[in-house]
């Protein structure tokens, strides 16, 4: 999947202006009304299994969060146009799903048979009117503001947040249906087990991934103007193709009676049904970022200024696993200082790139000025810590060593957890 990078707007753009903003506008204060009347009843009949599974589902969307904001480190989104897509999954999305999926389901029952409802209803419905009320979040943002969609990448970012939003609350949803399944009144056990299977093991390859590679194609759809419209739809019909048949095999019944209820039988499931899309996004995602570092990288060598950017430092711009290693350089010659002010000097060079292809051909504005006058601040407190360059050091026996040992850890925790799981 390729894609053209182009220079942003600037993000001053007022979205109130958009006659979309407030569509959407609507449809979330619609959504929070019906999410919230759900979350009352809730509260109402288990009160503590309802606080704990927002607070655990609550906890586990940091980190996804902190990534996703962090996937598009040259040209970061607005967090406004962050958050509103983490509500539109959250708000809009799940409170269309929850009828919209049962009454399909009832629907393939009245068409096909009860027992095929009651055996593929979940890896039919659900994924077909969940993963269409998602990527119109996607959608709905380009209509918002469609020159912050500059790249492929910015789709799947979008699109995961949408996912992740959708994520939170269909897990919290289900925490609860499984305390009044257990017909034990207001127990936090159910709620545990939930957020093990839901979110903990299944958490990496669910909504969040779906919506990522549905939010692709719509990146792709929107960029690719130097593409035919009718290819450019077709790639965007089969990314949210893509999305829905990665759902649909991850709810089938497939796997999950020839495999047995063990450790492995588990884990032969998560690998089997949610392996192919994680590859597939983490591939997309690795084409898009590197094309669009090879843009803004290409901007700034053209910057012949040393307290601006160096050979080094452009170098380690443009690659994630570079960009980290110069930290940690930073930090075993600065401490926590030099890594910080590293990070602050990465960041502005990003930043001084954006403002740059959007300037062009025209004479550098106040906030190009601006951008180059903080990377040499940060330029400066580097020089003060005797580390006056961003650069990636020597890798070092201690981070492969770190390396293993917490993949060591992440790997018995996991399988603590699978075989808990599958001896219940």
């Amino acid at each position: 999947m390729s894609e053209a990078v182009r220079p942003g707007a600037p993000r001053s753009a007022a979205l109130v202006r958009q006659p979309a903003f407030w569509v959407v506008l609507v449809l979330l204060a619609v959504g929070a009304v019906r999410i919230s009347q759900i979350t009352a009843l809730f509260l109402k009949s288990y009160p503590v299994a309802t606080l704990t599974a927002i607070v655990l589902f609550g906890l586990l969307a940091v980190p996804f969060w902190l990534f996703l904001s962090e996937l598009d480190f040259l040209e970061r989104e607005p967090p406004s146009l962050r958050v509103l897509a983490f509500a539109w999954g959250g708000l809009v999305a799940t409170s269309v799903s929850i009828p919209g999926s049962t009454a399909l389901d009832n629907l393939i029952a009245k068409l096909g048979s009860p027992d095929l409802a009651a055996e593929w209803g979940a890896a039919l419905a659900g994924p077909t009117v969940e993963e269409i009320a998602k990527t119109l979040g996607v959608v709905a943002i380009v209509l918002i503001a469609r020159a912050q969609i500059n790249s492929v990448l910015d789709g799947i970012v979008y699109g995961a947040l949408v996912g992740l939003g959708f994520q939170i609350v269909e897990d919290v949803v289900f925490a609860i249906g499984a305390v009044r399944s257990a017909g034990e009144g207001d127990q936090v056990q159910p709620v545990i087990t939930t957020f093990l299977v839901r979110g903990f093991l299944a958490g990496v390859w669910s909504h969040t991934l779906f919506g990522a590679l549905a939010g692709a194609g719509i990146g792709y759809l929107v960029v690719n103007r130097d593409r035919s419209r009718a290819r450019r739809i077709v790639v965007a019909g089969l990314a949210l193709f893509g999305a829905w048949a990665s759902h649909s095999l991850w709810n089938s019944p497939l796997f999950r009676e020839s495999l047995g209820d063990g450790a492995v039988a588990l884990l032969a499931v998560l690998v089997f049904k949610g392996l192919p899309p994680l590859l597939l996004v983490l591939y997309l995602v690795r084409r898009a970022h590197d094309r669009e570092a090879a843009y803004y990288v290409a901007i700034l060598a053209t910057v012949r200024e040393r307290d601006l950017i160096t050979e080094g430092e452009l170098r380690v711009l443009g690659s994630g696993s570079r960009r980290g290693a110069a930290r940690r350089h930073a930090a075993a010659s600065a401490g926590r200082k030099g890594r910080a002010a590293v990070r602050r000097l990465q960041r502005a060079q990003a930043g001084l790139a954006v403002e740059l292809s959007r300037a062009g051909a025209d004479l550098p504005d106040e906030a190009t000025h601006a951008r180059a006058a903080e990377v040499r601040e940060h330029r400066a407190t580097l020089a003060a810590l005797g580390h006056p360059e961003a650069v990636e050091g020597t890798r070092s026996w201690r981070h492969t060593a770190s390396t293993l040992g917490t993949a060591a850890v992440a790997i018995a925790v996991v399988w603590v957890a699978l075989s808990a799981l599958g001896g219940s």
